[in-house]
This record gives C-alpha cells, sequence and structure tokens, in this order.
C-alpha cells in the first residue's frame, strides 16, 4: 500500500483545495492529510485565518477523499509524522517549488500544481473590506498603517491628526482628503483612536451615533459611567467596540495565561508588571505636553491586564503611589499600584519619565513565570521550578508587536459579530475604573 501525506490549513475550503486533494489521491492507496493548528498557524505568521481548527478539518472530512486526518502542530512535525506513519509519497502545491526538498531523505516528494485563479487569501479579501480611518496624535499610527497590509479585507481609508511630523508619507497623503474627525467617521466603516485619553468618551460616542466600529486604545474612557454608557450605545447600534492592548492579542501572551489557568505553577500568590518608556516624552519636546499620554494611562492598561486576567477584578484594597511632574498637570512621571486579593497579591509600575526593568513574573505555590523584558513584545518565557530538571522555555514568533493580530480579531468581530475573547468586558472596565481613581486621587499617595 503506497501512503501519501500532505498538509495544508484549508481555511474556507475551496474547489482549488479539492482539486489538490484529488490529484495527492491519485499518487497513491492512503491519505493523509495534516490540518494546521490555530497555533502553529500564527507561529508561522499566517493570521488571517477564518475558521476554527474543527471547522477546517470536518471541511477535508466531508469531501470524501481523506483516509486520515490529523493535526499539525509544531515546526520539525513532518518529518516526524513521514517516519511514524510509513509514508511514502509527500505531496504539495507547486507554490511551494524546493521548499520541502529536504524531506526527499525520508520518502519520494511531489509538488503538485495549484488550480489557478482561486485561494482562501482571495476569498477572505473578497468577502468584504472595512474602511479604517485612523485618528490620534502620536506615531503608533503608522505601525497600524503598515500592519493593516497583512490583514485581508481591511483597508487604511483616511488619518486624523494634529500632528504631521512623525506621520508616514503614506498617512500624510491619506490625512489631505480628510477636514476633520467627522469627516473621517463619514469615510469609514470603523476608526482606529489613539488619540488622547480625555478625548475618547465624544469620539466614540459620535461614530457610534453613526454605527461605525471602534478600536480604541486603552482606556476606552476615563469614566466608568461613560464605559458603560458606550458599552450600550454599541450593543444598541450593533457595532464591535474593543479595548486595543496590543499585547493582550500575542500569541505568547495568550499561551502564558492557558498554562496559568491550566494549574503548571499552582495557586498564583503574586502578578508583578513593569511597563516603562521615554519615547513620547522625546517626540513631544517642544510640542504641547497637554495632550501626551501620562504613565498610568500610557502603560496602566497593558500592566494591569494580566494581573485582572490571572487573579480577577475582585481585589480587597490597592494603593497607588506617584511621582508627579511639575509643570505638567495630571502628568505622572511615574506610579506604583499595589493591590491586594482575598489570596494572592499583585503589584504594577509603570513610568514615562522613569526607566526600569519591563518584565512580568507570575508565582505560584509550584514555581513561576518569568517573562524578559520587553514582556510586552515577548516572543518566549519561562516556566520554573525549584528542580531546575522541570523548567521549561516557551517560544512563539512575534509579528507586528502584536497588532496585525489585533486588527485580525477586530475584523473578525465585525465579519462574525463576535465578541473580544482577548480582553473581556470586565477587564476592560476594571482599568477604566482604575484610571478614574487615579484622576480622582483614590487612595493615592504622591512622592
Amino acid at each position: 500500500m503506497v501512503k501519501v501525506i500532505t498538509y495544508g490549513t484549508y481555511d474556507l475550503l475551496h474547489f482549488g483545495h479539492i482539486r489538490l486533494l484529488e490529484r495527492a489521491k491519485a499518487l497513491g492507496d492512503y491519505l493523509i492529510v495534516g490540518v494546521t493548528a490555530d497555533g502553529f498557524d500564527k507561529a508561522r505568521g499566517k493570521i488571517n485565518v477564518q475558521q476554527s481548527l474543527m471547522e477546517r478539518i470536518e471541511a477535508v472530512r466531508q469531501t470524501g477523499l481523506v483516509d486520515e486526518i490529523i493535526v499539525e502542530e509544531y515546526e520539525g512535525q513532518k518529518i516526524d509524522d513521514i517516519k511514524r506513519l510509513g509514508v511514502d509519497i509527500f505531496a504539495i502545491g507547486s507554490d511551494w517549488l524546493g521548499k520541502f526538498d529536504y524531506l526527499k531523505e525520508f520518502c519520494k516528494v511531489v509538488y503538485l500544481e495549484r488550480t489557478q485563479g482561486v485561494s482562501s487569501s482571495e476569498l477572505r479579501a473578497e468577502k468584504s473590506e472595512i474602511r479604517l480611518g485612523l485618528v490620534g496624535e502620536i506615531s503608533l499610527l503608522n505601525k497600524y498603517e503598515r500592519e493593516s497590509h497583512y490583514v485581508n479585507g481591511l483597508k487604511i481609508t483616511g488619518v486624523c491628526s494634529e500632528y504631521d511630523d512623525f506621520l508616514s508619507p503614506t498617512l500624510k497623503e491619506l490625512r489631505k482628503g480628510i477636514k476633520d474627525f467627522k469627516d473621517l467617521v463619514e469615510n469609514c466603516d470603523a476608526i482606529y483612536i489613539t488619540s488622547h485619553p480625555k478625548e475618547h468618551y465624544s469620539q466614540i460616542r459620535y461614530a457610534l451615533e453613526h454605527k461605525k466600529h471602534i478600536l480604541c486604545k486603552s482606556p476606552i474612557t476615563i469614566e466608568e459611567k461613560q464605559w458603560k454608557e458606550l458599552k450600550e450605545l454599541a450593543k444598541q447600534n450593533s457595532c464591535i467596540l474593543f479595548d486595543s492592548i496590543k499585547t493582550g492579542y500575542a500569541l505568547a501572551y495568550y499561551r502564558l495565561l492557558l498554562l496559568v489557568k491550566s494549574g503548571i505553577i499552582g495557586e498564583v500568590v503574586s502578578v508583578d508588571t513593569t511597563c516603562t518608556s521615554f519615547s513620547d516624552m522625546i517626540l513631544r519636546e517642544g510640542k504641547d505636553m497637554s495632550k501626551a499620554w501620562n504613565s498610568i494611562s500610557a502603560w496602566g492598561p497593558t500592566a494591569m491586564l494580566p494581573i485582572f486576567q490571572i487573579l480577577g477584578t475582585n481585589y480587597k484594597d490597592k494603593v497607588i503611589t506617584s511621582h508627579f511632574s511639575k509643570e505638567i498637570k495630571d502628568f505622572d512621571l511615574f506610579t506604583k499600584i499595589a493591590y491586594i486579593f482575598p489570596q494572592a497579591v499583585a503589584s504594577i509600575k509603570v513610568g514615562k519619565g522613569v526607566k526600569s526593568e519591563g518584565e512580568l513574573i507570575v508565582s505560584g505555590t509550584k514555581g513561576y513565570i518569568y517573562v524578559p523584558a520587553p514582556w510586552w513584545k515577548t516572543e518566549y518565557f519561562e516556566v520554573r521550578k525549584e528542580n531546575t530538571m522541570e523548567n521549561k522555555r516557551y517560544f512563539y514568533q512575534l509579528e507586528g508587536e502584536g497588532i496585525r493580530y489585533e486588527l485580525v480579531s477586530f475584523v473578525k468581530a465585525i465579519t462574525q459579530n463576535q465578541k473580544n475573547i482577548y480582553i473581556e468586558d470586565n477587564v476592560s472596565l476594571q482599568i477604566t475604573k482604575e484610571i478614574e481613581d487615579f484622576y480622582n486621587k483614590r487612595n493615592l499617595v504622591e512622592i
């Protein structure tokens, strides 16, 4: 019996996929198909997959062409599968010509001609094209424009910004056709907002009233009452309102949360995060610093995210300690928040005028997880135990600092009317409450 194996994502299964499977089947007596796991696709940078692993497996099964289906989960698995399953022929599309010649040591390799004029990427792009507008005053807009090119069905169509100095040539050109924020809203289906937090409420409300979807750099607002009002308005108008915290959408961070919840380090007793930078202050030198993001707004949501996602939001007490600028109102150069939970403690340290080691440490009764600086952009983390032989490192490729994953999740939520599974509403609301406490100086000590 001649065994043939092939691999693919098989997202939005189409005629091209079926023709390739038919050709592979004709090469032998028994066809094995490896369907790539969600995590493996993301690790390879293939992030725009629309269907779940189970949906894709079922679609392949229903073709009636396959004798056995396996899941591809890690780099190097093909060699292992070929040896373990006694495979005689490895078949793959001709667009991969030469890529898998290394497998000739283990079996025959055949490159099959692709069906021209059809691909999953094209189908995803044709499904919908969301016109995204950008509004804000910081250079982060450039990154979102750049990363948008990796996301099918998304196109940047306008920019509204007071600061041209740091915009890319592409964004400067897009800005020319936009008079103001209202004009931007009229020419878009969705808006990415990275304006000063005090402007979020009015901008989001106006956009939601015009039934536009919103991706907003967290915090969504700086008042709990406003947050609830905007969420209700989004619901009434069938709009998506997402927090933009790019770390929350990154594969390594998401895997870390799953490992913690699996009990790999036992009961969690402490979560400590640190996030600091000088970049925005340097960019704004000589400009209006009143619109610069302070430490708690710029870094607080990111630093708080693992605390509230791991320990929950029902802490017993907290103390906020801040060192403020003497020149700029409400601008904290450094803030530390210490939390006390029923069975654990936590802390964040954030700074725009202080530099420190940007690490994340999650401590448990059976070990701890260490994420090196800058933890919010990590591609790996370590699980450490008392017995060092049990230590393990986890590596995950991070594309575009997590921005493209965030954009894919946003587009998918719009097209499939899904809620945010990466940053839950209770976490988003709690972040807003923390920012509100800061501005009202509740439990706050100045140093």
